[in-house]
C-alpha cells in the first residue's frame, strides 16, 4: 500500500511529474546547452523569496540529488531590510520546499531607498555585491541567480527601446568585482507563465518587491519601463504568438555583419575598419 504524499512531497513531485515539459526540461536543457554547471563546482542559490528564486532552489535540489556531474549546493538568503512579515513568509516557505536556507543581513534597502535618483538601480547592485561576498564566505565559486526567459527578453527590449543599445542578458557571467566567481541564470529558457502556473497549483505564495520604493506597483502607482514592456510584449503576443520566442532566438543568431558599429570587451568597432578589406 504507498504512502500518502506529504505536501512538501506534492509540490517536488509536481515539478519533474505535472511540470516537467514546462519546467525541469527547459532547466536542465539551458544547464547543459550554455555549460552552467561543472564538476566539483560549488554553487550558492540565491533566494530572494520570490517565486522564481524559490523554484530555481528546488529545481538545483533535485538536480543535485540525481545528478551524474557532482556538485555541492547552498541556498543563501540575504534580508536587505525586510518587513518581519515578509521575512516570515520566506522562513515558512523554505520549510514548506525543505530548502535548507542560510538568512544573513544587509542594510540594502535603508541605503538603496535613501537615494532619490536610481534606487533600483543601486538596490540591484548593492544585492549582487553582498550575494557574491556571502558566497565566496562560503567557499562557493558560483552564484545561481532566478532570471528566466522573460527575464531575457525584456531586458533586450528594454536595452534597445529605452537604452538606445542593443543588449542581451547573459546565460552566465564572470564577475569583475569578484575573480574566480562566477553569475549563472538556470532558469534562463523557463518561461514567467509555466512558473506562476506552478505556483497556483500548488497553492504557494511568494514575495514579490518587498521594499516600500515600488509598493506602488500593486495599485498602479508606479508604472517601470518593465512593467511597459510587458504590456507591449502582451499586445504584440496576440497577433504573434510566437514573438517572444523570436526575440530570444535573435539574440542566438546576431548577424554582427549587418551592424555600422559593435563594442566587444569594452572596445568600439566601427564596419569601415574591415570594410575595403573585403
Amino acid at each position: 500500500m504507498s504512502r500518502e504524499l506529504t505536501r512538501s512531497q506534492q509540490i517536488e513531485r509536481s515539478i519533474i511529474k505535472k511540470y516537467r515539459k514546462e519546467l525541469w526540461n527547459p532547466f536542465t536543457y539551458a544547464v547543459n546547452r550554455y555549460e552552467l554547471i561543472r564538476a566539483e563546482d560549488s554553487i550558492a542559490v540565491c533566494v530572494s523569496g520570490g517565486k522564481d528564486s524559490m523554484l530555481l532552489a528546488k529545481l538545483m535540489q533535485e538536480l543535485h540529488r540525481h545528478t551524474a556531474v557532482p556538485f555541492a549546493v547552498k541556498y543563501i538568503v540575504m534580508d536587505p531590510g525586510y518587513a518581519p512579515e515578509n521575512r516570515r513568509r520566506i522562513e515558512e516557505n523554505a520549510a514548506l520546499l525543505n530548502v535548507p536556507v542560510e538568512i544573513f543581513e544587509s542594510d540594502v534597502f535603508a541605503v538603496a531607498n535613501a537615494q532619490e535618483k536610481n534606487p533600483c538601480y543601486l538596490c540591484a547592485r548593492m544585492r549582487r555585491g553582498n550575494l557574491y561576498a556571502r558566497a565566496r564566505e562560503l567557499g562557493c565559486n558560483k552564484i545561481a541567480l532566478g532570471h528566466h526567459f522573460n527575464d531575457v527578453i525584456e531586458t533586450t527590449l528594454m536595452a534597445l527601446l529605452f537604452g538606445a543599445q542593443l543588449q542581451g542578458m547573459m546565460p552566465k557571467l564572470h564577475s569583475t568585482n569578484f575573480p574566480g566567481m562566477e553569475l549563472i541564470r538556470p532558469l534562463y529558457c523557463v518561461h514567467e507563465d509555466d512558473i506562476i502556473a506552478w505556483a497556483r497549483y500548488n497553492g504557494l505564495e511568494f514575495l514579490r518587491c518587498a521594499c516600500r520604493f515600488t509598493e506602488g506597483l500593486e495599485t498602479g502607482e508606479l508604472q517601470g519601463k518593465r512593467h511597459q514592456t510587458k504590456e507591449l510584449i502582451r499586445a504584440l503576443r496576440k497577433t504573434d504568438p510566437n514573438v517572444e520566442k523570436s526575440i530570444f532566438n535573435a539574440i542566438h543568431e546576431l548577424a554582427l555583419d549587418t551592424f555600422p558599429a559593435y563594442k566587444t570587451k569594452g572596445v568600439e568597432h566601427f564596419f569601415l575598419e574591415t570594410y575595403n578589406r573585403d
